[in-house]
């Protein structure tokens, strides 16, 4: 394994750190008025990501750092050529902090705390779908001329596949809500994530099998390397497992792993995406143009120390990252208490 490889491994790593662990912080937001049905509801549900979305978002900024630092056209090429996309989504995030930080601290402006809840929505409900629109312009392939600079518009970006990407992502991202709020939460609130939890894995694995299906008709070339290596199934293979086992553990209320169950779900979905565009990081609609791990990537002596850096600094994240979740386990109180 090369410096390339390990680094197209090491983003892979922060990009599904970030989707499982920001992915549940998005999908109560965007079940926000679904899940809360009342005024404690609500603050519960705030309260419960209130301690570590932050930190988890932290995974997405490190994520950016080392696709700059590795690979730094594919960052150029998709940053450009995504600019408004990824505008939208920076706006939605931001409006999104501002509404956590501030949702308790409009308590004597119920009007206020009622424009807080919906940034809070919209906050989190934009990214959820943009991400998945984003990897599936890029699996689909785009237009690059040349200087591999994108040269289409926003509204291409929004084509059938990508935007049936984006909601087998989103799918994800409310599954992994409702199954972090079952762990934190009891009562009605509880039972509420439970009954979405129920119709939200059916809905997953129609838009899964659907996405799979429409892959097959506008970006084949995501087979390729399962044709060629028939072991690099399990991973697809996971995914349907930790489907169909959701119903089962909830029956037996084993909480914890349904929501282990969840995140292996987008685990392996990521998984499964990045084996199909191995060694290709973004596709073009010109082959001869696709950016991949080699031609796309920093010099050997930038990966080395980055490699470098990153064995000290990951360890780091993931050891703060478990921290603050043994420090904030338990059932979510509606009064925010100590943070």
């Amino acid at each position: 394994m090369d410096l390339n490889m390990i680094w197209f491994f090491l983003v892979g790593v922060l990009i599904i750190g970030y989707a499982v662990l920001d992915g549940f912080d998005l999908g109560i937001g965007s079940l926000f008025y679904v899940l809360g049905k009342n005024d404690e509801e609500k603050k519960t549900l705030v309260n419960s990501i209130g301690p570590v979305w932050d930190g988890n978002e932290v995974w997405l900024l490190t994520g950016a750092g080392a696709l700059f630092a590795a690979f730094p056209f594919v960052y150029a090429t998709v940053f450009s050529g995504f600019y408004l996309a990824m505008m939208l989504v920076l706006f939605a995030l931001i409006f999104r902090a501002i509404a956590i930080e501030y949702y308790f601290k409009t308590d004597d402006d119920k009007k206020m705390q009622r424009l807080m809840g919906k940034l809070f929505f919209i906050g989190s409900l934009v990214p959820s779908l943009l991400f998945g629109v984003a990897i599936g312009n890029v699996v689909v392939g785009i237009e690059l001329d040349a200087m591999s600079n994108y040269v289409g518009t926003f509204f291409q970006l929004l084509n059938p596949y990508a935007l049936i990407i984006g909601v087998v992502g989103l799918a994800g991202f409310l599954l992994q809500g409702t199954t972090y709020t079952i762990l934190k939460t009891e009562g009605a609130l509880q039972e509420r994530a439970i009954s979405l939890t129920t119709l939200f894995m059916p809905i997953l694995l129609i838009t899964w099998i659907g996405g799979t299906a429409a892959t097959q008709i506008y970006a084949p070339h995501m087979f390729d390397n399962f044709f060629n290596n028939w072991v690099l199934l399990i991973f697809p293979f996971i995914t349907l497992i930790s489907l169909v086992t959701i119903p089962f553990l909830l029956n037996r209320k084993r909480y914890g792993w349904v929501f282990i169950s969840s995140s292996f779900i987008i685990l392996t979905k990521i998984l499964t995406i990045a084996i199909g565009l191995f060694p290709n990081l973004v596709i073009a609609t010109n082959p001869m143009k696709n950016l991949t791990i080699y031609n796309a990537s920093s010099t050997d002596l930038t990966l080395t120390v980055m490699l470098i850096i990153a064995l000290i600094g990951m360890p780091l994240v993931i050891a703060y990252t478990a921290y603050v979740y043994y420090v904030f386990r338990g059932k979510t109180p509606a009064e925010r208490e100590g943070y």
